[in-house]
């Protein structure tokens, strides 16, 4: 295994663009940036956080190539990740992905190589997802030989991949950041992120963005049309003293806040995306003129095609909304 990636297609993980958003919030006297992780080769900021735990796996030994196999639950991101990374390293990768994954995602996996487990039952008690993947994991990994689950939702490798993400941004911005929004899941790039600021002795307001419906902060558990952000349960990573606000989001702010962002600054942008931007737009009035605010983009919207920009799918889920988004 080499030491670095510097020739290779890991090498290209992190280090993406940071930019500044001059048209979505109209008027205002503070700046934002968005820090764009669709630039990560697998489309996504999980890049970070599933090539962190597979190397530090393969550093201690935990996994061999050529011998090992990956089994890992995910909605999309981390899985296309994976799969990449796997390739990379010779991995038999099993993901367990539900009936919310999109074909294009499962479509990416297989020709990487990965082989995918679909859950299409919900767990009874929360009527969703997750917690029969986790099952379904827990499963695999106990009836096939050297296999390895790296955890997303509880692997400390998982936050210390963000920790450079922070550094990215701070560095960027000359140290000057005095809001950042980071929506949570795992709470993998959040904790990182917090952890990177009280090392450095950075004073930023971190705006943890949750999905309404989401267990991550003590909600009721719902179904929840878009994925990336929230969770039926909470992380083992969850750290409550990492963030100094939360806000809750709906679908529908997540919807049009990412249509809102192809009309005004031509970014395609996942659901997460929207949610920060959603975020962002109301505590608007919070925050002081000349403020500079960071959010974090996790994923590309070419994702989400089928969804979250699709006329058809808005409105059979919405009704007639265009008016949120068209100046």
């Amino acid at each position: 295994m080499p030491k670095t990636f510097d020739s290779g297609i890991l090498g290209t993980i992190g280090e993406t663009p940071l930019v500044k958003l001059e048209r979505v919030f109209p008027g205002e006297h503070s700046q934002f940036f968005a820090k764009i992780e669709r630039f990560n080769p697998g489309g996504s900021i999980k890049d970070r956080s599933g090539l962190n735990m597979l190397l530090e796996a393969l550093r201690n030994g935990e996994i061999t190539p050529g011998r090992s196999v990956v089994v890992e639950s995910s909605s999309g991101n981390l899985a296309v990740g994976l799969a990449q990374i796997c390739r990379y390293f010779d991995l038999r990768f099993i993901c367990v992905v539900d009936a919310k994954t999109t074909e294009q995602n499962l479509a990416i996996m297989r020709a990487y190589g990965a082989e995918v487990v679909v859950i299409d039952e919900r767990d009874p008690v929360t009527g969703e997802f997750l917690p029969v993947r986790l099952r379904r994991v827990r499963e695999l990994v106990a009836s096939i030989p050297h296999a390895y689950s790296p955890n997303q939702y509880a692997n400390l490798s998982n936050p210390r991949a963000h920790e450079r993400t922070m550094r990215e941004i701070v560095e960027e911005l000359d140290g000057r950041l005095d809001y950042l929004f980071c929506s949570v899941s795992t709470f993998g790039t959040l904790r990182g992120c917090a952890d990177h600021l009280r090392k450095e002795g950075l004073r930023t307001k971190i705006v943890a963005v949750d999905a309404q419906g989401s267990a991550i902060f003590g909600q009721l558990p719902t179904r929840r049309l878009i994925p990336g952000h929230g969770a039926s349960v909470v992380p083992a990573l969850m750290d409550p003293a990492a963030a100094d606000e939360v806000v809750h989001v709906s679908d529908l702010d997540c919807v049009a806040a990412c249509r809102r962002l192809v009309v005004r600054e031509a970014i395609l942008a996942g659901g997460s995306s929207g949610a920060t931007v959603a975020a962002a737009e109301r505590m608007l009035p919070r925050i002081p003129p000349g403020s500079v605010s960071a959010l974090i983009f996790p994923d590309g919207g070419d994702r989400y095609l089928d969804t979250i920009y699709s006329d058809d799918w808005v409105r059979e889920h919405f009704g007639e909304v265009s008016h949120l988004w068209k100046d």
